[in-house]
């Protein structure tokens, strides 16, 4: 539109006026024939002299015409008039153009603004200003789910972390090593990951070496679970006689003098001389007569130290022992055996005090007397008992010759026999079972009553004699147990004493 208006003949100035040129023009104005006349020349203003004028809103555009170049053409002043006329138009409808554009420009970049504040008020952190990046560089932490932005971040496991963020599992606190374990996807320190998975020797309490192959290699009782280096087995750290454990280090044994030692817990129940081990050894002698398996000869109970045990077996001509250890005879010799009078205290961590006194056994019957290793608890100490009085049966009662399997895995079913009656009470069915458990049970310990300490003794004790490894001993129970478990402990003991061996 500019060019048709640098064409006009008679060119226009066009402005805009500021506040006070606005009321200056509006008194120039105010009169019908304002600005027409001068006095030195000579013309009268006509109605077509008047300025075109056009007001929107604040703005007001005001042409001046250039001096006239002659009035005595009426048809060109006219024509130059409408040629003026439509280029105040022209200006007019652009200038109400460019204000439409600049209304819906401004309508739009608001628009804009609302949809964007809309998106930042769903964000799930409203108070956080987003990072000012280019989208391509967006990362977020694994650990606050929040964006990372350009600071220091760490890249690992396929994600990223802030540094702060990228935290051990088990102590929570930040990763700053180079190297550090991974379970699964959960991180851990190195140190915090081996307290958590190395095993720790239940001896030294140290973490267990690693062989020659880089391999974690411990020792582990079968029963009790107890892990351990492989070299306590031969730096003579202590091994409590009763229960197999191993001595711990913040844990002393009790020393009993003779090469044994003996753990607290089995300590609490232990039987030290025949005055304490005659209760005891009644109540057994109750428990087979429960059973129909009466003993009417008086055989005497003697509690021996171990060397005394020894040189016993060594007079016995006869019998089969249990090595590498034995705990319990049963003499069918006339030998002179020293036996514990008094009871040793606990002195430190060994025994002192102790008294014994040499007794002569004579012999009356097959069976001279009935021999058990003191220091032992009353559960280990009950069961040694109840496999001597059946060798004393069988002896008594005219079951000669028998094989070793047969007689020791007879033996071995009536200690285990008792021993669950004892730690589990009415587990085998018949009433004389029942019978005896009661009866014994009424006895069942020094103070009165079992704690779960000696009934965990009990199901190892029970665990050792289904478990042993020996032929007599260990293969002799599994064969006898079956028997007795299927033909009943009467048939069994008829058909060994017809045939001198287990039913099938």
């Amino acid at each position: 539109m500019a060019p048709a208006v640098n064409n006009l003949s008679h060119p226009c100035i066009s402005e805009k006026k500021s506040g006070w040129m606005k009321w200056l023009s509006r008194i120039f104005r105010s009169g019908p024939n304002r600005g027409g006349g001068g006095s030195g020349s000579g013309s009268s203003s006509s109605s077509g002299g008047r300025l075109p004028q056009q007001l929107i809103g604040d703005q007001e555009n005001i042409f001046r015409r250039a001096p006239a170049r002659s009035t005595d053409d009426p048809s060109r002043a006219h024509k130059e008039k409408e040629e003026l006329d439509h280029t105040i138009a022209l200006s007019l409808a652009e200038d109400l153009k460019r204000r439409n554009r600049y209304r819906r420009r401004t309508e739009n970049d608001e628009a804009i603004s609302r949809e964007l504040q809309d998106k930042m008020n769903l964000s799930p952190y409203p108070s956080v200003a987003p990072p000012q990046f280019h989208p391509g560089d967006y990362r977020y932490c694994s650990g606050c789910n929040r964006a990372i932005g350009y600071g220091n971040y760490l890249g690992c496991m396929g994600t990223y972390f802030h540094p702060g963020c990228f935290c051990c599992r088990s102590c929570g606190c930040p990763i700053t090593e180079h190297e550090f374990s991974l379970s699964g996807k959960h991180p851990y320190h190195k140190s915090c990951f081996k307290e958590l998975t190395h095993p720790r020797c239940e001896v030294c309490h140290q973490f267990i070496p690693t062989n020659r192959a880089g391999l974690i290699e411990y020792r582990c009782h079968p029963f009790w679970s107890q892990k351990y280096c492989p070299s306590h087995e031969h730096d003579n750290t202590a091994r409590c006689c009763s229960c197999e454990r191993l001595e711990s280090w913040n844990a002393r044994y009790i020393s009993l003098g003779d090469g044994r030692s003996l753990c607290l817990e089995c300590m609490e129940s232990a039987i030290m001389d025949t005055g304490d081990c005659q209760p005891l050894y009644h109540s057994i002698r109750d428990y087979y007569e429960g059973m129909n398996m009466r003993i009417d000869q008086q055989i005497p109970m003697l509690l021996v130290e171990r060397q005394a045990l020894n040189e016993a077996i060594v007079g016995e001509k006869h019998g089969f022992h249990h090595m590498p250890e034995t705990r319990g005879l049963c003499l069918s010799e006339e030998q002179t055996v020293t036996s514990i009078l008094k009871r040793p205290k606990i002195g430190g961590h060994r025994l002192v005090g102790m008294r014994t006194q040499p007794q002569k056994l004579i012999r009356r019957c097959d069976v001279t007397a009935i021999l058990v290793l003191y220091g032992l608890p009353r559960l280990l100490t009950g069961s040694i008992l109840a496999h001597e009085l059946m060798h004393g049966w069988l002896r008594l009662k005219g079951y000669r010759n028998l094989n070793p399997e047969v007689e020791e895995g007879i033996c071995q079913v009536l200690s285990y026999m008792w021993l669950e009656s004892e730690v589990m009470p009415g587990f085998r069915s018949g009433p004389s079972t029942s019978a005896a458990s009661s009866s014994s049970s009424s006895s069942s310990s020094k103070k009165g009553g079992r704690s779960f300490a000696e009934k965990k003794l009990g199901d190892f004790f029970m665990h050792q004699i289904a478990n042993d490894a020996s032929t007599s001993y260990g293969d002799g129970f599994r064969t006898a147990n079956a028997a007795v478990n299927k033909y009943g402990l009467r048939r069994t003991l008829d058909h060994i004493h017809m045939t001198g061996s287990f039913p099938v």
